[in-house]
């Protein structure tokens, strides 16, 4: 009878013991257990494709998954990843997966965020949906920093192609707390990096499907100057990294550089790569291409402004 006991201690510890392990290591977090503000119900299944590349759409509850580096690595840094694909679409793998890998290489927590993409059935208000749930996204890191061995100042937020229009989004909205949320807690991030990114909804520069799909067909001058970030600068947008391929045809290289003459204005410290040849959507860099280097710079980057050691 003592060993059964025994026995049964020993399973529930275990148990307990892979419980906190997964809570922290890859296993999905809800952002809103109990619903978004400003949810509508209806019944859209999640979509996950594989053509090559993982591709999740119809996004309703939204997440984060933590990915944490190993503890004698660990520098107490964060960074919540948002991946591209147009507002309209998840890459989750390579601009995802890979990248929190990367990141926990030199001691980064890698927080992934499969946020729900702007659809008029399931928010009342489109355009503040993704930008609700990576603020959401950062208070969840912070209020877990001390769980998960995090320095709460060290928090940034990173996206490629649209998901650099959320990062920038969230670089520089971190005022306008969207979603009538009564917690009051800082979501500014400590550093941006944007990688390919969408930053303008500017005619001739912006990337009219992420327009299109955040704001819908509309012209109306403010708010395609809400959401064109190189206008939204300011003394506090925190320190960037940007990432961009001459030769883009999707994401002309322009957004990159607007928003970085914008943080030249006020003297934000901030690095910009600017590669001949890449073209869109390669994550950690295109094979053949110089911008295979971007992640060596960007680790520089973060030693130099002392996020990592």
């Amino acid at each position: 009878m003592k060993i059964i006991f025994k026995l049964i201690v020993l399973t529930i510890i275990l148990v307990n013991n892979t419980s906190i392990s997964a809570q922290t290591q890859g296993d999905s977090l809800f952002l809103w257990p109990d619903g978004a503000p400003g949810s509508k119900f209806f019944d859209l299944q999640e979509k996950h494709e594989v053509n090559g590349i993982l591709r999740i759409s119809q996004v309703t509850r939204p997440t984060i998954q933590v990915f944490l580096p190993e503890k004698e690595k660990a520098t107490g840094a964060a960074v919540v990843i948002c991946p591209g694909g147009g507002y309209g679409i998840l890459a989750i793998d390579h601009e995802g997966y890979q990248i929190a890998k990367w990141l926990n290489s030199f001691g980064i927590a890698g927080i992934i965020l499969k946020y729900r993409l702007p659809d008029d059935r399931i928010m009342e208000d489109k355009t503040i949906g993704p930008l609700m749930d990576a603020q959401q996204a950062i208070r969840m890191v912070r209020q877990n920093a001390s769980e998960w061995n995090i320095d709460p100042e060290k928090v940034g937020i990173m996206g490629f192609s649209a998901g650099g229009h959320l990062a920038s989004t969230a670089g520089t909205h971190f005022n306008d707390i969207v979603g009538g949320i009564e917690d009051k807690s800082s979501v500014r991030p400590d550093f941006n990096i944007l990688i390919y990114p969408v930053v303008s909804f500017q005619e001739g520069v912006g990337h009219m499907g992420s327009r299109r799909n955040l704001i819908g067909q509309t012209n109306d001058f403010k708010l395609v100057s809400k959401y064109s970030n190189e206008l939204q600068v300011t003394e506090e947008t925190p320190p960037t990294f940007l990432v961009h391929s001459r030769d883009d045809k999707a994401v002309p290289v322009q957004n990159s550089i607007r928003f970085y003459e914008a943080l030249l204005n006020y003297d934000t410290p901030s690095e910009m790569h600017l590669y001949n040849k890449g073209g869109h959507g390669y994550g950690l860099g295109r094979e053949g291409s110089t911008s295979v280097s971007w992640p060596e710079r960007c680790e520089a980057w973060l030693k130099e402004i002392g996020i990592v050691k």
